[in-house]
């Protein structure tokens, strides 16, 4: 038995900073030796501009792994925790003013199909919305949704999710523009693989050269 078993979508933390503004400070002796300091406003994003993305990727990300367990006739379940290997971060980043991290990740999600709506802005959406485009959600946990072998062998839980990146372009109705670049991930990923058989997926495959090697520990349970 290996493999992997697929969850519901679900979308993570944004983390991104976007350069808006310079604040300039000249220094001088002025009649009364007082540093004087002049501050630019900041630069915004215009309005009603339009998105193009390129170079769109998917790629499943190993998040967390067991140690293996050697199980008996019948199976039973895992006892061994797992170990995180990986945080996603998805991220949002700009050369320049452009939209907030939420109305970016509205873009990539209808891009991607990880969101369906009419509305051509996050702002027009009428109040609706996406965990993809939450920018405070954390990653998935580990060990909340665990895969229960039925049979005899030596198994690994593991966990991850799948990764969805892309550059954009954003082009204001003057012609002004502002590249960038965007990841989140789409779905959480419950996976299980037995380590006497040969593995069938990417995923599966990192898991065994990860920690297939040697004996397995015997479950706790005794099974």
């Amino acid at each position: 038995m290996s493999g992997m078993v697929g969850r519901a979508r679900t979308a993570g933390l944004v983390v991104g900073v976007l350069v808006t503004g310079l604040t300039a400070c000249t220094g001088g002796a002025g009649g009364d030796g007082a540093d004087r300091k002049t501050a630019r406003p900041a630069a915004k994003a215009c309005a009603n501009g339009t998105f193009t993305w390129s170079h769109l990727t998917e790629r499943d990300r190993l998040t967390g792994v067991s140690a293996p367990e050697r199980l008996g006739e019948g199976g039973g379940a895992l006892q061994h925790p797992m170990r995180r290997v990986y945080t996603p971060r998805p991220s949002v980043r700009a050369d320049g003013p452009a939209p907030s991290p939420a109305e970016i990740l509205f873009s990539l999600g209808k891009k991607t199909g990880e969101i369906e709506s009419d509305a051509r802005t996050l702002a027009e959406a009428g109040g609706d919305t996406w965990s993809f485009t939450d920018i405070g959600l954390p990653a998935p946990e580990l060990d909340t949704d665990r895969v229960t072998p039925r049979a005899s062998g030596e198994f690994v839980q593991y966990a991850g999710v799948r990764e969805v990146s892309a550059d954009f372009r954003y082009t204001c109705p003057d012609g002004r523009t502002v590249s960038g670049h965007a990841r989140n991930w789409r779905i959480d990923i419950a996976g299980l693989t037995d380590c006497d058989e040969r593995p069938d997926s990417a995923l599966a495959r990192e898991v065994a050269e990860r920690v297939c090697e040697g004996p397995a520990t015997p479950s706790p349970s005794g099974a």
